[in-house]
């Protein structure tokens, strides 16, 4: 270490001793900023202090998508000035600040002092930058060089205005300040001059900032710049900038010129290209399949190389987009079950539960973590539980030989966080182990007394719903499916109120198809909106007749109920199916149990299936469908 550098050590180490003594005397209050005494023109902006404390600070790297060089402040020159080799040196914000005092920075020198300041900044830990950003608010020299960047804002080039500007922001100087609204009119009047890197940043920057006149005007000014420069757009990072900026008001002709924008320069995307775009798509509402398509591709290639933040965004813009890839989604599901290793549970715990949004049963993942959850239950929170078992019971998934081991070692963990949980914890746990058909007895008895159903409901009417629908499921598998428990256990009818479910109506094709099928069947009964139990939904019920007389029991007359067979039609949208398969998820899964039980043959129609047959079709495939076996004596 040079002798300069260790005597501006000491130097500094005196300086912040010094500092602490002015802060606590009256002197502070001479530091407030001369930049809020005269009001700008245009939109009224309230002074701030620089010094003030508010929520205005963005600590967060910046992101990848971000446009910056390596150090904005280099200088490609040959012979460079004392300044500007000491700021390349500088390791803190305060010891910018400090350079400050010893040379009178120029104008330009002044801006990419600001933006030192957050190069520096930004490689420091969390904690670390929060106690510089403290000491840089608190510096003498803070509010000198502002005033100095402020008042030469003009003279400024557009790179260095707008990594400038950008520095500001990320240092969290109040974005309502004069400086900071100084630089956006200052960036509105030099607009037409930004190239294309300077429009990338200007994007970043204000894709950050909170709502204000002169962001809405700009913002609306760099929209109609990128359109009418559209063409002339080489580098993908810069578009995808421009595209989240541009939003979800983008109208739907620029939208489709930027899906050919993007789809034009699709051989320039790395891997870090393809996963910003898909979430670049979702910020913008912009569902182009070929993108999609063309993306999903390139991850597929190269899942190994996809980091968990990255993949997890990945799953959550196609949830955004309503997009659904089969391949895609289970070549995610088979690399989780192969490197489940070097994942930790949280992260493979939203992984799943981004699955299960997507309504997609990852069957490798699954299978794999279920063993990691047997192995070591202990390690598992109660909001991991809570998420876990939503998974498991949402999506259906079979567990085969592992099911009861896996069902034990989540009971015995949910018992220890029993005294712990809320009401509402409660009731989702033992709802969930119900439509896994699964009745630990310590959850239900607690849930089940008198002081925990006398528990306050929730004043939102639609969380009061929900704890109404999910204590009836819990009601009706405790009468349907008798659990054999240490004692008999059921849901006072007190607690289950005296809800009414409106009635609904069968859909008017499926209605009419059934109609026609119906003329032909002599002996059968059409009964339509069927309400079972009072809680379950039957599109339709068909009665006909047994064709067996065997079937009929010896001694004595059968019941009517023992002379005719009950066909149950459900129309089942997509989103009460797994993606890609005809396996209901948990609440179906479970009404069709129940339905069984009380004497029913479920028959699951698909809706988006149903709907693209032709009428003649649609009434030939239910006839086959419901009355199987005249079908196979006409075929014979």
């Amino acid at each position: 270490m040079s002798l300069w550098r260790t005597e501006e050590i000491m130097r500094l180490g005196i300086r912040v001793f010094c500092l602490r003594t002015l802060i606590k005397s009256s002197l502070i209050h001479n530091l407030t900023p001369r930049l809020t005494q005269t009001p700008l023109t245009g939109p009224a902006v309230p002074p701030v202090r620089f010094y003030s404390q508010e929520k205005t600070h963005s600590l967060s790297s910046l992101p990848p998508s971000e446009v910056q060089s390596d150090d904005p402040t280099s200088e490609h020159q040959q012979k460079l000035p004392p300044y500007v080799i000491h700021l390349q040196q500088c390791a803190s914000p305060s010891d910018v600040l400090d350079l400050t005092c010893k040379y009178a920075p120029t104008p330009r020198q002044a801006s990419k002092s600001v933006s030192h300041m957050w190069f520096c900044a930004k490689k420091m830990t969390e904690e670390q930058r929060r106690y510089e950003l403290q000491l840089m608010f608190q510096h003498p020299a803070f509010d000198p060089l502002l005033q100095n960047a402020m008042k030469n804002v003009d003279g400024l080039r557009s790179e260095d205005l707008v990594y400038c500007l950008l520095s500001m922001v990320k240092l969290g100087v109040p974005q309502r300040s004069r400086i900071v609204q100084t630089f956006l009119r200052s960036c509105q009047e030099k607009l037409n001059s930004f190239d294309e890197k300077g429009l990338a940043i200007l994007s970043t920057c204000l894709h950050q900032m909170e709502s204000s006149p002169n962001v809405t005007a700009l913002k609306e000014g760099v929209s109609l710049v990128i359109e009418s420069r559209l063409s002339e757009i080489q580098n993908v990072i810069a578009l995808q900038t421009m595209m989240r900026l541009v939003g979800k008001s983008a109208s739907p002709e620029f939208k489709w010129k930027l899906e050919e924008k993007a789809l034009s320069m699709q051989d320039k995307f790395s891997l870090p290209n393809t996963q910003h775009m898909l979430t670049t798509m979702a910020t913008m509402d912009l569902r182009s399949k070929p993108l999609l398509e063309f993306c999903s591709k390139k991850l597929r290639e190269n899942l190994p190389s996809v980091p968990f933040s990255r993949l997890y965004d990945v799953l959550r813009a196609c949830s955004d987009l309503q997009y659904r890839n089969k391949d895609l989604f289970t070549d995610i599901s088979d690399y989780l079950g192969s490197a489940v290793n070097i994942w930790s549970n949280k992260q493979m715990i939203l992984l799943l539960h981004m699955f299960e949004n997507l309504g997609f049963c990852p069957d490798a993942s699954l299978e794999v973590f279920a063993k990691q959850v047997i192995a070591n239950p202990d390690a598992l929170t109660l909001k991991d539980l809570l998420c876990i078992l939503k998974v498991y019971s949402s999506l259906n998934y079979d567990l085969q030989h592992h099911r009861q081991q896996f069902l034990d070692s989540v009971s015995r963990i949910i018992e220890s966080y029993l005294p712990k949980m809320s009401y509402f914890d409660l009731l989702r746990v033992v709802y969930r182990l119900c439509l896994l058909n699964h009745f630990p007895p310590a959850p239900l008895e607690r849930l089940l007394q008198d002081n925990t159903l006398e528990h306050p409901k929730s004043p939102s009417p639609k969380l009061l719903m929900i704890q109404d629908n999910l204590l009836r499921t819990v009601d009706l598998c405790l009468r349907l499916d008798h659990p054999p428990l240490p004692q008999p256990l059921a849901v006072p009818s007190s607690a289950l109120g005296d809800s009414t479910f409106a009635h609904r109506a069968t859909t008017w094709f499926l209605s009419q198809c059934l109609q026609e099928v119906m003329e032909e069947q002599a002996g059968a009964e059409l009964q339509e909106g069927v309400l079972v139990e009072n809680f379950y939904f039957i599109d339709a019920v068909i009665t006909k007749p047994l064709l067996c007389s065997s079937s009929v029991p010896e001694g004595g007359e059968a019941s009517a109920a023992e002379r005719s067979h009950r066909v149950a039609l459900l129309s089942t949208p997509p989103s009460q199916l797994c993606f890609g398969t005809s396996r209901p998820r948990g609440p179906l899964a479970c009404k069709i149990r129940h339905l069984r039980i009380l004497g029913y043959e479920p028959v699951m129609l698909q809706e988006n299936k149903l709907q693209a047959l032709s009428p003649e079709t649609r009434t030939e495939f239910l006839r086959e469908l419901i009355f199987p076996e005249h079908h196979n004596t006409d075929t014979n």
